[in-house]
């Protein structure tokens, strides 16, 4: 018999979310039945869109329910198995959530899929090769659709969507423009990551303020820009931005406490024509095969080298992600389980 453990979403957040939002429970899981696949979490992905689903609003998706494991993506390792499709030792990755163990149909489609850890270190298939990397690609491919030589932005950079979508734009010969928060940030996006430059964002006091910034470091102004904060970032850049310029919004994150984001210049919607679209990646999975491919070989390479904040042990996993939330991790935020 295998114990587990696991967080489940105890309460509600009336402002900020804390700690006393969780609860962890211990379980003895049952036996396998014909079909299931027994995994072994190694790692634990957390990520911004869980705070907008602990809430019980209206949203894209359907809220985090009380008193069941936390949502969450996992990569582990096949310790049992009754499927066919699946071995012992086959490493995988999933949404298994804030546990330990979890218990998967082997035969349900997209459940879990395996993945090859020959030249990609096992949790990277959660940051740079997976939910967050395609993200980022979605948004640069398919909705800013950019041009060698165009100037593009995106706030949150140093983060796991922000470095991938640093790496895909370079690659495609697009001056790249981050926005982080603190100097060690930056220039962490510039030294490490490559982008062309990087603006503080906490520097500023204001969006006209940031949107001065921003004009220095984007003298032929902005041409697409990925949003995964909003407030004075976005309008800071909405500023900037040139006619006929294309925004993938992709996060609201300095909203998810529930205080309204207004929009400081929308009439530049129609004076710039704007293309502002929000999207969700999961709605999306046609694009993954193609996007999984090129950010598995810029890694591979070495092009890209994403960087990763790791808290050890599920118990850790609360506090760490109330730190993903202010901004404390550097890059993809990830717990160790093994």
């Amino acid at each position: 018999m295998t114990l587990n453990r696991k967080f489940v979403l105890d309460n509600r957040p009336k402002t900020a979310a804390s700690a006393d939002n969780f609860r962890m429970i211990e379980e003895t899981l049952p036996a396998l039945q014909d079909g299931q696949v027994l995994i072994r979490h190694h790692y634990l992905s957390l990520d911004p869109y869980m705070r907008g689903r602990m809430n019980d609003t209206k949203s894209y998706a359907q809220p985090q329910a009380l008193g069941q494991v936390m949502i969450g993506g996992t990569v582990g390792e096949v310790v049992e198995s009754r499927c066919d499709k699946f071995r012992v030792g086959d490493h995988v990755v999933g949404m298994g959530g804030w546990q330990l163990y979890s218990i998967v149909d082997g035969h349900l489609p997209g459940a879990i899929r395996k993945v090859d850890t020959r030249q990609v270190p096992i949790s990277h298939y959660l940051g740079a090769v997976g939910m967050p990397g395609v993200t980022a690609y979605y948004g640069l491919v398919h909705i800013i659709s950019p041009k060698a030589g165009d100037t593009v932005t995106v706030s949150a950079a140093s983060g796991a969507v922000g470095s991938a979508f640093g790496a895909l734009a370079k690659a495609r010969g697009c001056r790249v423009v981050g926005i982080a928060g603190g100097q060690e940030k930056c220039d962490y996006v510039v030294n490490t990551l490559g982008f062309d430059a990087c603006i503080d964002y906490k520097q500023h006091a204001d969006a006209v303020s940031l949107s001065r910034a921003l004009h220095a470091a984007c003298p032929n102004g902005i041409d697409g820009h990925f949003e995964n904060v909003g407030g004075k970032v976005l309008d800071a850049v909405m500023l900037r931005t040139n006619a006929f310029a294309r925004i993938a919004v992709c996060g609201m994150i300095a909203g998810y406490d529930g205080v309204p984001l207004p929009m400081a210049y929308p009439a530049l919607i129609l004076v710039n024509r704007l293309k502002v679209e929000g999207f969700i990646v999961s709605e999306h999975m046609d694009v993954w095969p193609a996007a999984l491919q090129e950010l598995g070989q810029l890694v591979g390479s070495g092009q890209f080298r994403p960087r990763e904040t790791v808290a050890e042990g599920l118990d850790s996993a609360p506090e760490a992600f109330l730190g993903l939330l202010k901004g404390r991790n550097f890059g993809k935020q990830l717990v160790k389980l093994i």
